[in-house]
């Protein structure tokens, strides 16, 4: 099972950018999709963007145009850009990996980093 760490979160204003980062451990993260979710206080996982081990990606239509995913490989690295934040968007965020193909449900992922907390202020 991969191991995910998350970085990249912080405190920023409304109309400002953020890029999430999650890095994987082993050497097999080629073989992973990944996908970003978020959570607000008292509710479950949100999907935001996620990305097959080919490149491919998908992103809610609510979020398309602010919200990017995107992969280096080499780096064993997942990205979340995040563009026009706004106070809405806080929340904590979390990136995952499963195996097969791209899902959009949080209980279909097998692995999960420990999250980042995003806080944007007005």
């Amino acid at each position: 099972q991969v191991q995910l760490v998350e970085s990249g979160g912080g405190l920023v204003q409304a109309g400002g950018s953020l890029r999430l980062s999650c890095l994987a451990s082993g050497n097999t993260f080629n073989t992973y999709v990944m996908a970003w979710f978020r959570q607000f206080p008292g509710k479950g996982r949100e999907f935001v963007g996620g990305i097959s081990t080919t490149g491919d990606t998908s992103v809610p239509d609510r979020m398309r145009g602010r919200f990017t995913v995107s992969r280096d490989n080499a780096k064993k690295t997942l990205y979340l850009q995040i563009d026009s934040l706004k106070p809405e968007d806080t929340a904590y965020y979390y990136c995952a990996a499963k195996t097969g193909y791209l899902s959009t449900a949080a209980g279909a992922f097998s692995s999960w980093g420990q999250g980042t907390q995003v806080t944007v202020s007005s």
